[in-house]
């Protein structure tokens, strides 16, 4: 989409009543875009969507300003300028009148209140204090008015911190170039990245305050050739993130893209220049990497030998990712993918590749012949062996010697730690990464060049990765989520299942036949069970159920 046609429909959304929420994504081979504008005045009601911190009360002074110890038990999260509030304070009572209260010279295990406490009752015991988070008002410019001041970028790589300028004045470039070209700079021309850069310079002489003091010509060279490409990670990465501006959008929770966000991985580039002729298509599903990392580079990656331990949510994703790349995809290629674990019902929220009727199947055998559908030339061989010690007769010397690459989607560090030692020992790349919530790590280890995963250690996670419900829970946290899983299974769904029967048969059973053969036939026998099977006609028969469940 053109920006002249890009600000036409943000104008109307910026000025609808009630604003409509306008979000803007373009991916041109290793470069990418976000600009969102969410109105005048768009309200914040949960800035980073972490749950209010909290601590327990040991003592409150009577001072001016009041000193506020707690328990010595758990370290304090709050900051200087937090706002709380105080509950089931015993003694001095006028605390909890639920007023926020704004707090100083925060501690690990104390903080002071701006706040005259002299008159108020003499603390007992008790009391919790709660972190309060206060809204926060965002006025949005328009598209038109944040092109020509955008204010300050949202940086990716601080190592850049030049770039996202440059990269602002070359998606104006390209716009440009394609309103009087009607088409792409073609990869590898010469004269069309020399017009993108002329175009870039010429935009950038009109830009007053903001005018670019130096303008690096091999980014914008590099942008120019690979501008055709929409390539698969770079899209998979971008549709994530607006994906989650669309949560905002909906929600006010998290703070949202402040106006434009830039991306790019030139990086990935080869370090040897590419011969204009081996960026040419070769009319083949993989013509957009082709244009950007050249055919050489398509083969090798078609020929890649690659580990990928795990299939759950993570695992669903690189799949996908490798399929659509290409990687493995030629006869000497070869996935491998190993996962101990089977589908519980709780994955399919999350873990894409598996539907309703594979509950109980392997991940890895299910999520191998997914990625096959996608891509039927990828040959991928589907393991059920956990790796670690006891399967070393698996994953044998010969193995490992013959990988070109390690990929990670593991729930749990005794398991990175294993195979990040194999990584160090037969000296192979690792791609290490993690999600908890809709927070995620990533950690890219090359040999002789990064340190490895088990270099360093972060602290322990307060919350717990919950990736999976195992078939046999083996620690307090499965546990306690199987225990959920089934507490809102037998006393939320099937009781609404059963309502929902009840209120309107007729409509139900016509929303049956559209739903899916493994899902109707597990919401009938929930009702049917309910009804029939186990009814209960008094609080005794009730309870009697309850004790047998």
């Amino acid at each position: 989409m053109s920006i002249e046609k890009a600000v036409e429909f943000d104008d109307y959304c910026h000025s609808h009543q009630p604003p409509i929420a306008f979000i803007k994504s373009e991916v041109c081979g290793l470069f990418g875009s976000v600009f969102c504008d969410f109105g005048p005045e768009f309200t914040v009601l949960d800035v980073d969507g972490e749950e209010p911190h909290t601590g327990i009360v040991a003592s409150i002074s009577n001072d001016n300003p009041a000193l506020v110890s707690c328990v010595d038990d758990e370290r304090l999260e709050f900051q200087d300028g937090d706002l709380v509030v105080f509950s089931e304070v015993h003694g001095m009572t006028e605390l909890n009148d639920g007023k926020p209260r704004k707090i100083k010279n925060a501690r690990p295990y104390s903080f002071t209140l701006e706040e005259d406490t002299t008159s108020y009752g003499t603390y007992i015991r008790g009391g919790i204090v709660t972190q309060v988070k206060p809204p926060k008002v965002l006025n949005f410019k328009t598209l038109k008015e944040a092109i020509k001041e955008p204010g300050e970028f949202l940086m990716s790589d601080f190592s850049k911190f030049d770039r996202p300028p440059l990269v602002h004045l070359a998606f104006q470039a390209l716009d440009k170039f394609r309103t009087e070209l009607t088409r792409f700079p073609i990869a590898g021309s010469a004269d069309d990245v020399q017009k993108l850069i002329d175009l870039a310079i010429s935009i950038n002489e009109t830009l007053g305050d903001s005018k670019l003091e130096e303008i690096d010509k091999k980014v914008l060279q590099h942008f120019a050739s690979g501008s055709r490409a929409v390539l698969n990670p770079m899209a998979a990465m971008f549709g994530g993130i607006v994906g989650q501006e669309v949560v905002k959008a909906c929600s006010g929770k998290f703070h949202p893209l402040y106006q434009f966000f830039y991306f790019d991985s030139v990086e990935s580039l080869p370090v040897e220049p590419l011969e204009p002729s081996d960026l040419k298509p070769e009319n083949s599903r993989y013509d957009a990497q082709i244009s950007v990392f050249g055919a050489k580079l398509q083969k090798k990656l078609e020929q890649s030998k690659i580990f990928m331990v795990g299939s759950g949510a993570l695992g669903c994703e690189f799949l996908k990712n490798l399929a659509l790349m290409g990687i493995s995809c030629s006869q000497n290629g070869k996935l491998t993918v190993t996962d101990d674990d089977v589908i519980e019902k709780s994955n399919l929220s999350r873990q894409f590749l598996f539907r309703d009727w594979n509950i109980g199947q392997p991940k890895s055998t299910v999520a191998a012949t997914a990625a096959m559908a996608i891509n039927p030339k990828l040959h991928v061989e589907a393991l059920q062996n956990r790796a670690s010690p006891e399967t070393e007769n698996v994953f044998n010397d010969a193995f490992w010697e013959s990988l070109d690459a390690v990929v990670n989607a593991l729930d749990n560090v005794t398991a990175r730690m294993y195979i990040d030692s194999r990584c160090v020992y037969f000296q192979k790349p690792l791609l290490e990464s993690g999600t908890l919530g809709a927070k995620c790590n990533t950690q890219m280890v090359i040999p002789h060049l990064t340190e490895n995963y088990g270099a360093s250690r972060d602290p322990p996670e307060k919350q717990a990765p919950m990736c999976t419900v195992h078939s046999f829970p083996h620690n307090i946290d499965h546990c306690l989520t199987w225990a959920r899983s089934e507490f809102e299974g037998l006393l939320e769904k099937t009781p609404t299942e059963v309502n929902a029967f009840l209120s309107n048969p007729g409509g139900y059973a016509t929303a049956a036949r559209t739903a899916g053969d493994a899902q109707a036939r597990d919401q009938l026998e929930r009702v049917i069970e309910c009804l029939e099977t186990d009814k209960c006609e008094t609080f005794q028969d009730c309870i009697t159920w309850a004790r047998l469940k």
